[in-house]
């Protein structure tokens, strides 16, 4: 989780909104990485899940990345967990909940698509640290537009 919220910094310095995420195979072998950059990359997709799994392909060669998992410093939306399914991502850990969106929100929703792949779900590894990265680049935000920049 450590090196995923070095990619949420990543994500922070480029005025993106500090999402981190790393893939990693069942041996510990990093196999992918990426932070957010929808507005960097002008896609809605480039969400820091998506770049990790897209890294992480690439790296094996192969659109399955079973037995791996996911660190994500936010709990993931339902698009990167869709996608995380079809790659065949064995867990999924992430730091700050997203109370709003998030996975755990819509696991009603999930349960009753009755998708062919499951996930290993833990919430709240270094939850603080995760959502600290969060708080730190919103206060940042809004207090540019209060000063009108």
């Amino acid at each position: 989780m450590r090196i995923a919220l070095e990619e949420a910094m990543k994500g922070f310095d480029k005025n993106e909104v500090p999402i981190g995420a790393i893939i990693v195979s069942k041996d510990g072998v990093i196999l992918g990485t990426g932070h957010n950059s929808p507005i960097s990359s002008n896609d809605p997709t480039a969400h820091a899940e998506i770049n990790a799994i897209r890294d992480a392909a690439k790296f094996e060669k192969n659109y399955r990345l079973t037995g791996s998992t996911i660190y994500v410093t936010l709990e993931p939306c339902l698009m990167c967990y869709g996608a995380m399914v079809h790659a065949r991502v064995k867990r999924l850990v992430f730091g700050a909940y997203d109370r709003r969106s998030g996975l755990t929100s819509n696991l009603e929703l999930i349960e009753r698509l009755n998708l062919n792949h499951k996930i290993e779900i833990q919430g709240g590894l270094l939850e603080e640290e995760c959502s600290e990265i969060l708080t730190r680049f919103f206060e940042l935000k809004r207090q540019m537009k209060k000063n009108g920049k």
